[in-house]
Parts: structure tokens; sequence; C-alpha cells
């Protein structure tokens, strides 16, 4: 970022796409006000009446999925093959608020008697700030402001500064859905942009991005009494019991911490093994990886591409350089791509960890894995919740008792068990501890973005 503009940069080269302007304080302000007079207007069109101009931005999307899924690869460096999966799935939760809005945003009657009945009402908050990071760009644009349009608020979106080329692109389809003025509006430039931007006449605070951040905006909403629904960073753990499949599940293990090289939010962070199977398990690990290819993220034959920027990259070599220098054992990977121009790493896979290293106290957004053993339920639940943070979890094991046992045990807002992963548009996906507070999605969601309401009325 350089003389007021956003220079986007394509990590699987280091060669530059393009550029964006900062927005100014005062187009930001201005913003915010079109939003403040625009919200009464969103609200009252209703459910019905806010269908059809959301129905257009959906169409919109999906004629674009191409674009859409290649320049999300091209500017973060999602592998293309998974880049179209996350286009197609960001368009199925999209659809999925749109048709479940009557439904779960609908007045509920809670009291009746002879005389009177009392109705409770779901009413949207007014102006939402969305802010959302760049590793899954079009996911986290439908999930912080779809859902946030179909309950009745209307949004100022900030993208990532990381991924502006594809938040001018969102602007652009949005534009072309004819919403009314001051409904949807982006804004562009860095944590500055943000701070700004969340210190304006806003209603509700929506976020997704690091914990250091949502314990700073979470002030902000505080001073300001108003809500803030917060995703924010992950540790998760992962625990192989003696009797799991591996046959069944290493693929799962190998995507949930590797998918996307490594930077999702929930994604397996911490793999905890029982002492029988451990060996077993980090050779499978290795051989797994070795049948997998690093390389440009366009290119359909990738498996994993690069790290997002050189200061991911940078963050990560940090983290593992500590490990090592604690004690750690590198089983395979390691090491930075002098091959490619871009900014890769080596899908790593780390033994002898030790719980004063980087790498089990912080969020690792990247292809390392540390490995540690178990003996004992108990010492595999406490190594599991031996973290800040409390977003995603997974448990393999063929013990449905086990693993029900276990998942109750688990500090964490989501747990997947095998090969069942939790994700859905219509269940809750969110976190404890630091890792956030309120939930995305289904009722939970809609419930979360708005305000309640309940009126008595005479028969």
């Amino acid at each position: 970022m350089t003389n007021n503009v956003i220079v986007s940069t394509n990590p699987s080269t280091a060669e530059i796409l393009g550029q964006v302007p900062f927005s100014l304080p005062d187009e930001i302000t201005s913003k915010v006000n079109q939003a403040q007079q625009a919200k009464i207007l969103w609200k009252e069109l209703g459910v019905e009446g806010r269908h059809n101009y959301l129905a257009r931005i959906i169409e919109l999307l999906t004629e674009s999925q191409e674009e859409l899924a290649t320049l999300q690869s091209q500017e973060m460096g999602m592998p293309i093959t998974e880049a179209k999966v996350d286009v197609e799935d960001g368009i199925r939760y999209f659809q999925w608020y749109l048709d479940h809005a009557p439904e779960y945003l609908a007045p509920q009657k809670t009291f009746e008697n002879d005389e009177i009945y009392h109705q409770v009402f779901h009413e949207p908050y007014g102006v939402a700030a969305v802010i959302t990071p760049w590793n899954f760009p079009i996911s986290n644009f439908v999930w912080g402001v779809a859902q946030n349009l179909a309950a009745g608020n209307v949004v100022v979106f900030k993208h990532s500064e990381e991924c502006p080329l594809f938040g001018k692109k969102i602007e652009e389809l949005i534009t072309k859905a004819n919403l009314p003025v001051g409904v949807f509006s982006e804004v562009y430039g860095d944590g500055q942009v943000g701070d700004f931007l969340v210190h304006q006449n806003i209603d509700l605070i929506w976020f997704t991005g690091s914990t250091k951040v949502g314990q700073l905006l979470y002030k902000v909403a505080a001073e300001k009494f108003i809500k803030a629904v917060f995703e924010l960073g992950g540790s998760s753990p992962g625990i192989v019991f003696a009797n799991a499949d591996l046959d069944r599940t290493l693929e799962s293990i190998f995507m949930n911490r590797f998918l996307n090289c490594g930077q999702v939010c929930d994604g397996l962070k911490r793999l905890i093994v029982h002492q029988s199977r451990f060996e077993e398990v980090v050779t499978k690990l290795k051989e797994l990886i070795q049948t997998k290819k690093v390389g440009n993220a366009v290119d359909s034959s990738t498996d994993i591409g690069p790290l997002v920027a050189k200061r991911q990259l940078d963050t990560l070599q940090d983290q593992f350089q500590d490990a090592v220098a604690k004690g750690a054992k590198v089983e395979i990977g390691g090491k930075v791509i002098p091959s490619l121009p871009g900014f890769f790493f080596e899908p790593t896979i780390l033994t002898n960890v030790t719980p004063s290293m980087l790498v089990w106290q912080e969020e690792v957004f990247g292809p390392v894995l540390p490995v540690v053993a178990f003996n004992t339920e108990e010492e595999a639940v406490t190594l599991a919740n031996d973290t800040q943070y409390g977003l995603g979890s997974y448990i393999f094991t063929e013990d449905k008792q086990l693993a029900a046992r276990v998942a109750s045990k688990i500090e964490a807002g989501m747990v997947g068990i095998n090969n069942a992963y939790y994700g859905q548009p219509c269940s809750p996906f969110g976190g404890q501890k630091l890792s956030g507070m309120g939930r995305d999605h289904g009722v939970f969601g809609f419930h979360d973005l708005t305000k309640i309401k309940v009126v008595a009325f005479e028969k």
C-alpha cells in the first residue's frame, strides 16, 4: 500500500495485478450517512420487498462464477479447484438466506388469552459495518453482507486490503442490481480505514478476522453501546483415537489442515494422536503430502497454493523457526520453495512439539501441522482445550459414544466427527473463548442480526 492506493499482488508470482485507491474519510462518512437515510426504507420493504433485489444479486454472482473464481485464485492464492467450490458455496449460502428469511424473521406469537395476544418481531438494527478477511473472498462477503441485507440491515462493507480487485468486482455486480441508494456501499483500505468506519454513525459491527482486532472493535462497540457479531481466530484441535479408521479419514485430516494452504479460521491446527497410532498417523500423512502438488493457484493440477502475502509467509516462518529452536522435529517440509516465484512454504509436519512453542500457543495460518501424542481420554481433552481459542474441533474415532462424550467436553463452538463437517447454511458457525461471539447462518444468524420487539395486541 503506497501513495494512498492498495496494490494487489498475485501471491503465486509476486506480480502486481492492479491497484485500488483508498477510501477517503469524507467518502466513508458520506456512505455511512447515505446508509442511515436508507435504513428505514430497506426495513419497511420487509422480507418480500427485499427479495427481488437480493435475488438479482444472486443472478449476477451466478453469471460471473468463472470470473470470480479466477480472480479469487489470482489475488489471494486459493487453488482454482477450491476457488470454484467456494464460489458455488457462497451462492448456495446466499440463496439459503433468501429462501429462509421469511420463516426465521416471521413474527412469533408468545402469549394469548381471551382478551389479548403477544407477538415478537425481529427488526433490523440499521446500519451494519461489515469487515471481512481475505482467505475466502466470496464466502466472507456472502456471510457478512447477504444475511445482513436479508435481515433488513443496510451495509457499509470493507473487504480485506489483500483482495481489493475482488472487492471492486463485488461492488460492480451489486451496482447492477440497482438496490436503493445507501443500502449497500463499499469502502477500500487497510485497518485504518476499518477503524474510521466503525467510529462513524453505525448500529452494528459484523467482523471476521483476528482476535486482536476483534478485541479492539469490541471496545468500540462497547463505547457506542451497539451490537457486535465477531468470528475471530482459531487453533482447532483434531483428536485421533486408537480405534480411528485412517483409511476412511486420512483425507479429511489432510484437508482440514492444508485446505487453502492452511489459511482457514476453523482449520485443524493441532493434531492430537493416541500414542498407539502416533507413528502410523505421521507416516501416512507424510506419504499423502508427497502425492500433493504445490504450485501456481490458477493451475488446475495444484493442490496447495501460496500464502496470501509475504507478511503471512514471514509470520509463518517465525512460528516455524521458534518451534525448531525449541526442539521440534521436522518430519516433512519446513522450507520456502525457491523454485516458485511467489510466497510458498512446503506443507510441514512437526513432532516433539511442546506447549511453549508458538505453533501451539498461536493461530498458525499456513501449511504447518504440529502433532502430539496422548494416552488417556482425559489427557486428549486437556490438550484439545489447551488454547485461548474455541472455534472448530475434530474427533476421529469409530466409537460413537466416545465421540459424543468427548464432543461435550471440548471448549469449541463446533465439532466435526470423522468425515462429518459442521458447515452448512442452516447450522450456526462461530466460536467460544477468544474465537468470537454471536453466530452466522440459520435462524441463529438471523436472530443475532436483529433486535427483538414484543407487541401486545387487543383482540
